[in-house]
């Protein structure tokens, strides 16, 4: 018998934002949920409005698996995680172990299907900058969500966020902030 699926229903348990006051909390199974839909949305803006060749579906996949390695490390806040490099270094190494131990819960002949998605510095795909701005991208929806349910905690958190996807500098990204991030903030009566 092997686990893997198992333990991946398990995301639901872990909830993002620890050191945040939050209106709503969010697990990791919602967030990796979102990513992969943004994940896919930046792929068709960069396939139908820049020219590139994405793979939609494949860059879906990725945002889906991003953040399974938390189901054993649990969600390192940002302030923490990126602080400090030998921290980050830190916890790198134990999303790789992670990673080992996801991937040794499913049969062998399965394993390398499931390695580029659970391993991405070895996959070097081209799709991961993708992942990365959507992984922002959904920080940010956060933020934006706490805002109009009248939370200021996640005001510093917008400001940096935003930040960030300014230096990921993707074009997708900035595409997919003009013409959908808006809506967001806006009550269902109001979209």
């Amino acid at each position: 018998m092997y686990s893997f699926y198992a333990m991946l229903g398990r995301m639901k348990y872990i909830n993002r934002w620890s050191l945040m006051r939050n209106s709503r909390t969010e697990n990791i199974s919602e967030h990796s949920q979102e990513v992969a839909l943004l994940c896919h949305a930046l792929a068709l803006i960069g396939n139908r409005r820049l020219g590139r060749h994405y793979n939609p579906e494949r860059a879906a996949l990725l945002g889906l698996f991003h953040d399974a390695t938390e189901i054993l490390t649990g969600d390192m806040p940002t302030p923490v995680k990126y602080n400090d490099e030998h921290i980050r270094a830190a916890y790198r190494h134990l999303e790789d172990q992670a990673a080992q131990q996801l991937l040794s819960k499913l049969p062998e002949d399965l394993r390398e299907d499931f390695r580029p998605l659970l391993c991405p510095e070895e996959a070097e795909e081209p799709l991961w900058k993708l992942v990365k701005a959507a992984d922002k991208l959904s920080a940010l929806i956060k933020c934006l969500e706490e805002a109009k349910a009248g939370n200021r905690e996640f005001m510093k958190a917008e400001t940096a966020t935003r930040d960030k996807l300014k230096e990921i500098s993707l074009p997708e990204a900035e595409i997919f902030m003009k013409e959908f991030l808006e809506p967001y903030s806006r009550s269902l009566d109001e979209m």
